[in-house]
């Protein structure tokens, strides 16, 4: 009777889990990496974590994690003008490498969910010092 869980991989030494965790990090990082990727779109926790000084590298990164197989999806935002297929094959290309080089789990399937268009700002034009009102 097998008592051990089904994440664990058994080894000579002893076994090895892999924590979904590292697999976002892996996933999210491998996502911005991809030239067109404005940023990621996570939740309201995720955002709260980043004003209180916390970079999140898993924001916007949903995954299952099997005992050899894991299933990723991604949440972005793409910057404007860029084309959203040639975009979204190279994070699923991408992700997919990372995780099975680094890993060895087989990845399934990378879902990637276009959440926003990012448009760049406009650099704000400086004010004329003559304009001031205090000096």
């Amino acid at each position: 009777m097998e008592t051990m869980a089904p994440d664990y991989e058994r080894t000579d030494m002893g076994t090895i889990q892999i924590a979904p965790e590292v697999i976002e990090v892996i996933a999210g990082l491998a996502t911005v990496e991809v030239e067109g990727v404005a940023g990621m779109s996570g939740g309201i926790s995720s955002g709260i974590a980043e004003l209180l000084g916390r970079k999140n590298l898993s924001k916007g990164v949903k995954v299952d994690v099997g005992q050899r197989e894991a299933a990723v999806d991604v949440s972005i935002i793409v910057q404007y003008g860029r084309r959203i297929p040639e975009i979204s094959a190279e994070i699923q290309r991408n992700v997919k490498r990372s995780i099975e080089m680094m890993t060895g789990l087989s990845v399934v399937e990378v879902n990637v969910h276009v959440h926003d268009v990012h448009f760049k700002s406009a650099d704000k034009p400086e004010e004329d010092e003559s304009h001031t009102r205090v000096r």
